[in-house]
C-alpha cells in the first residue's frame, strides 16, 4: 500500500487535512519504507529492509484476502535468518520489489528524519 502513499511531509499528524484513514495508512507504509532506506543509507553496517507481507486474512485484511495469516511473516523470517540478504531493499515474497520513487530520494529521507526529530525531540 506504500505505493499509494503521499510523500508530502508538511502534515504528518493530519492536523490540517481532512482525515482519510485509507490514505493515512498508505502514508504510514510509505514512511516505514522511507525510514528503512534512510537507516540503510546512514548506517551501512546495519541491515535495514522494508517488507510487504502481502494481503493476508486479518481483521483489517478481511476474510477475502489472498493469503493465509500464517504466511505473512515468511519474508521477515527469511531476512532474519538468511546469510547476508542485503540491506536497503523493499521485499515482497522474499524478492526485491519496486518502491515509490520517494523511498530512494535522499532529500525525502532526510526531510522525514527531520520531521520525526521535530515531532519526537529525538534525532537519529
Amino acid at each position: 500500500m506504500h505505493l499509494g502513499g503521499d510523500p508530502d511531509l508538511t502534515d504528518l499528524q493530519w492536523l490540517r487535512r481532512r482525515w482519510n484513514g485509507s490514505q493515512a495508512y498508505s502514508d504510514s507504509k510509505l514512511h516505514d519504507a522511507i525510514l528503512s532506506f534512510a537507516v540503510a543509507r546512514l548506517w551501512p553496517d546495519v541491515q535495514s529492509n522494508a517488507v510487504d507481507p502481502g494481503w493476508v486474512a486479518t481483521k483489517m485484511g478481511g476474510p477475502g484476502a489472498s493469503r493465509d495469516m500464517s504466511r505473512a511473516p515468511e519474508t521477515q523470517v527469511w531476512l532474519a535468518t538468511a546469510d547476508n540478504p542485503g540491506s536497503g531493499e523493499y521485499y515482497y515474497h522474499r524478492k526485491p520489489h519496486r518502491t515509490h520513487p520517494a523511498v530512494s530520494d535522499v532529500r525525502v529521507q532526510d526531510g522525514f528524519l527531520s520531521a520525526c526529530a521535530d515531532l519526537t525531540g529525538v534525532s537519529l
